[in-house]
């Protein structure tokens, strides 16, 4: 499989870790048109790819991500109005970008690790609780800027947060515009742990590697459990587990595992 950088966002095959680095730090790591198109490919790439057993999400700098960049998107060339996007664009774009993103990573039968500090606003925002584990600095800032801003939230904002924490917390983030520690979101559920920034990357980095050395098959048939039981009653999520029992068990990483109970040893899971 190939992977390819962008403008915005290094792409790098690590042995079994795809790493995603967005690295626009002069915008607090803002995404934009090209650096999201590169997102959506590595991501697609990875799904498909056996070699790829974990994906890791961070930024470049300070900050993880400010969102997408709709200042720089929408300025006016000079004085000629017809250089901004004609309306409709926001319309025309979203569900083939941001809106496109956000679904992959949550279906994707991959774990996905964000590593967040600074900044994590908007888009920024959504990432982090659509990825499987957001392992955070505990003074990062996580923040929904679009009531401030004069729009309404997108990339899911008004679907993830509300099942997260329920309403009366996503009005307080969505509404209000509460800013967040990061510490606050892990006493709220939206992030998997906060620790000090000086321990972010020996903390997401155990993680990784316990997630790259997992049978991968198990959990991304899992992931995908945990991510459609909701929206099915329990009869239909009951056929859904028999699947995913069936799929698992057939797997070279299931035979490892009994191998590996006669031999009295633990299992050493290949991905498969």
């Amino acid at each position: 499989m190939s992977y390819e950088s962008a403008p915005g966002l290094d792409v790098t095959l690590d042995g079994a870790v795809l790493r995603l680095r967005i690295d626009n730090p002069k915008r607090r790591n803002a995404l934009h048109d090209e650096s999201l198109a590169a997102f959506l490919a590595a991501v697609e790439t990875a799904s498909h790819d056996d070699a790829v057993r974990a994906i890791v999400l961070d930024g470049a700098g300070d900050d993880f991500c400010s969102g997408f960049d709709i200042v720089t998107r929408n300025r006016r060339r000079g004085d000629d109005p017809g250089e901004r996007p004609r309306v409709g664009s926001i319309q025309r774009r979203l569900p083939n970008q941001a809106h496109r993103l956000v679904p992959m990573l949550l279906e994707v039968q991959l774990p996905i690790v964000a590593v967040v500090r600074g900044w994590a606003a908007g888009l920024g925002f959504q990432l982090a609780l659509a990825v499987d584990f957001a392992v955070v600095a505990d003074d990062a800032r996580l923040w929904e800027p679009f009531l401030s801003r004069g729009f309404t939230p997108d990339s899911g904002a008004t679907w993830l947060l509300p099942r997260l924490v329920g309403l009366a917390r996503a009005r307080d983030l969505l509404l209000l515009g509460r800013e967040l520690s990061g510490t606050e979101a892990a006493e709220w559920g939206l992030v998997h742990r906060a620790v000090p920034a000086t321990e972010l990357v020996a903390a997401a980095e155990e993680l990784v590697a316990r997630l790259a050395s997992a049978p991968t098959a198990a959990v991304g048939l899992t992931k995908w459990l945990l991510n459609t039981g909701a929206g099915l009653d329990l009869h239909h999520h009951l056929t859904n587990e028999a699947f995913a029992m069936e799929l698992s068990s057939r797997s070279p990483d299931f035979t490892e595992v009994l191998q590996a109970f006669q031999e009295r040893r633990d299992p050493e899971f290949g991905g498969r």
